[in-house]
């Protein structure tokens, strides 16, 4: 059967193209940094010590927020929003465009976020319990920290943005479903210029930290570089972390006009719900969203060079992917799979966008990153051209396919080309 990329098919302004990222890892600030350590085995996740849970890991971002943001400006908002106005900087920086001449009513902002406000919550019940929980000791910046748009607003305000701000609430999933937003908004005409991607301040909460391991599914090792370690026998849970990742998108009509740099053209996507349970995945429905996004872009499931892979390192989790993965792609040669949590961990709301940005070099230089950690491969995660341990030389690549699931059964996959 033949296939027809339909995006080619489009006029230049329904096409949408990644111009620029900026990006906060564990292991990078930069996406040269950043693909430098995936490329070289280097993990960012560390030993951690948060309230209440006490020792485990994470995955820390150490830059100086002050590059872009004022002292004043850092204490009265939050780190998601740090985190984003500092891959938002980034990503402005890197792309070429006279910022001071854009039409910012016409900037759009959309940001995926997992969770917001336990960080602020927590902190504030822990401060004023050294008040015998007088109220009055209540920090006034509780409410505006922790209203669910938040991180694109802080955004917005530290740019001088008056376009729409949002963020996207879609559990792990929300760093794919912040770009594909971000791409209905343009191709809406509702914004020239679409800031969008993901960002997590998940390794300041505890809360967060006590659910996964009274769920058991809280990574432990000796070893904090080799605690996050999707497909091997002994993976035995989830590393937590922060990070930002944050794509500028244009139509290709005005990213040609400008003269600028094109990272990727967004092929496809597709969002659906496995409506099974609240935590177990459904690789049936996983499944189905993978075939969904490659029927929407006219493309056959040979055509894809690099599947990005959600595995979070937990028992289920992994092999129920691989099963959705063998479903769509068995018999397809020249597919290879790789994941990037074992790098990083997991950083939740950032992490589609983050992991998409490891593997989109591959285009200028052929290589597919490894899965790291894999010392023993569990059998129910085998897929053919499953790379491990060391990165893979593909000579040309020039489609990418990127997983990313969440809680409450919420499935997403965006497609990404190289532009030429």
């Amino acid at each position: 059967m033949s296939f027809k990329d339909r995006t080619s098919q489009l006029p230049d302004e329904q096409r949408i193209v990644m111009t620029s990222v900026g990006l906060t890892s564990p292991n990078g600030n930069d996406l040269e940094s950043y693909r430098d350590a995936l490329l070289n085995g280097r993990s960012g996740v560390q030993n951690y010590n948060i309230r209440y849970v006490g020792d485990t890991f994470a995955g820390v971002c150490q830059f100086e927020a002050t590059k872009y943001q004022s002292k004043r400006d850092i204490r009265r908002g939050t780190r998601a929003g740090t985190v984003g106005i500092w891959g938002t900087a980034e990503a402005i920086r890197r792309s070429g465009m006279d910022w001071e001449k854009v039409d910012r009513s016409r900037v759009g902002i959309y940001i995926g976020v997992t969770e917001h406000g336990n960080v602020e919550t927590e902190n504030e019940i822990h401060s004023i319990k050294g008040y015998d929980y007088d109220v009055s000791f209540w920090s006034h910046h509780h409410n505006p920290r922790t209203v669910a748009n938040n991180p694109a607003g802080e955004i917005a305000l530290n740019f001088g943005i008056t376009g729409p701000h949002y963020t996207i609430g879609a559990a792990c999933a929300a760093g794919n479903a912040g770009i594909i937003q971000g791409v209905q908004m343009l191709r809406l005409g509702e914004c020239d210029l679409a800031i969008v991607g993901g960002v997590s301040e998940s390794i300041h909460t505890f809360g967060i930290f006590a659910s996964f391991k009274s769920q058991g599914a809280l990574a432990s090792h000796p070893d904090p570089t080799k605690a996050s370690r999707p497909f091997d026998v002994d993976r035995n849970g989830i590393v937590v972390s922060e990070g930002s990742c944050i794509y500028l998108l244009e139509r290709l009509s005005d990213a040609k006009a400008r003269g600028a740099n094109i990272l990727a053209e967004i092929v496809s996507y597709a969002i659906n719900t496995d409506a099974t349970d609240f935590v177990l995945p459904n690789p049936e429905r996983q499944a189905q969203c993978v075939k969904m996004a490659l029927d929407r872009g006219g493309l056959g499931p040979d055509q894809i060079q690099i599947v990005s892979t959600h595995a979070t390192g937990t028992n289920s989790g992994d092999s129920q992917e691989i099963q959705a993965l063998r479903t769509v792609f068995s018999g397809c040669e020249g597919v290879h799979f790789n994941n990037t949590k074992s790098f990083i961990g997991h950083t939740m709301g950032a992490a589609g966008a983050l992991e998409l940005a490891g593997n989109l070099p591959a285009f200028q230089d052929g290589v597919c990153h490894a899965t790291i950690n894999v010392d023993n491969l569990d059998e129910a995660c085998a897929i053919p051209g499953l790379v491990i341990n060391q990165p893979k030389e593909l000579g040309r690549v020039d489609y990418i396919l990127n997983n990313s699931f969440g809680m409450l059964g919420i499935n997403s996959v965006l497609i990404v080309r190289r532009f030429s």
